[in-house]
């Protein structure tokens, strides 16, 4: 049973990784993918890793319970950020 409760963690675990898409050459809108409590921290991630040199947020949306209205998953948070690399 631990086991297989692990499995399912880490496979969950890998549905929440962070997307970017380029706005302009330093600019990024980063969305998390829903975490549960809301956490930045998948945001903060990738931004480090697009922006080795520093970054600014511009922009934060936060949706919860997912950005349609389809989305039921209770305690789920969304957060857009946009970045602009230094």
């Amino acid at each position: 049973m631990r086991a297989a409760s692990l499995l399912l963690l880490i496979l969950l675990v890998g549905c929440v990784t962070p997307s970017a898409s380029r706005i302009d050459a330093r600019t990024f809108v980063i969305d998390n993918g829903g975490v549960a409590g809301g956490s930045s921290a998948p945001n903060r991630r990738l931004a480090e890793e697009l922006c080795p040199n520093g970054y600014r947020v511009l922009d934060e949306t936060t949706h919860r319970n997912g950005p349609h209205l389809y989305r039921t998953e209770k305690g789920f948070i969304w957060n857009y950020w946009t970045i602009r690399c230094l």
